[in-house]
C-alpha cells in the first residue's frame, strides 16, 4: 500500500469538508466530487500501484474521516448552511453521532466508486516512468 499517496489524495477530503462548511452547498457538491474522483483515479493510475481499487477505497475512507472531523468541528455552522441535512431523520440517534455513522457509510460507498474509477483508470493510463536508482 502506498500510504503516502493515500494520505496525500485524502487531503481533497479535508478541503471539501471545510468547503462544504463555509462555501459549497449540497446541490453542487456532487460535481466537485466527480472532478476530485477523476483526478484521484488518474493519479492512482499514474502511480502504478499494484491494487488501484483498494487505494481508491482507502482514499475515500480517509476522506470521510477528514470530512466528518470538519463537520463535527463546525457542527452548528455546517447545519446552518445545510438545512436539508439538518432535518434528516436520525432514527433516535443523536444528530452528531448520526453524522459520524452516516459519514463513514458514505465514505465506504464512495470508496467503492473511487475504487472502480481507479481500477478503470489503471487499465487506461500508463504508470509514470520511474527514474533508475
Amino acid at each position: 500500500m502506498n500510504w503516502k499517496l493515500i494520505f496525500a489524495l485524502s487531503l481533497f477530503g479535508l478541503g471539501m469538508g471545510l468547503a462544504t462548511v463555509f462555501a459549497v452547498p449540497s446541490n453542487v457538491e456532487p460535481f466537485f466530487w466527480l472532478v476530485i474522483f477523476v483526478i484521484c483515479a488518474g493519479l492512482i493510475a499514474r502511480a502504478g500501484v499494484p491494487r488501484p481499487f483498494l487505494h481508491g477505497l482507502l482514499v475515500s475512507v480517509v476522506n470521510s474521516v477528514w470530512i466528518i472531523a470538519a463537520h463535527e468541528l463546525f457542527f452548528d455552522r455546517y447545519l446552518a448552511g445545510h438545512p436539508r441535512e439538518a432535518s434528516m431523520p436520525t432514527g433516535g440517534i443523536p444528530q452528531r453521532a448520526a453524522m459520524v455513522l452516516f459519514g463513514l457509510v458514505i465514505g465506504v460507498v464512495s470508496g467503492l466508486v473511487l475504487g472502480l474509477f481507479a481500477w478503470i483508470a489503471s487499465r487506461v493510463v500508463k504508470p509514470a516512468a520511474t527514474a533508475p536508482p
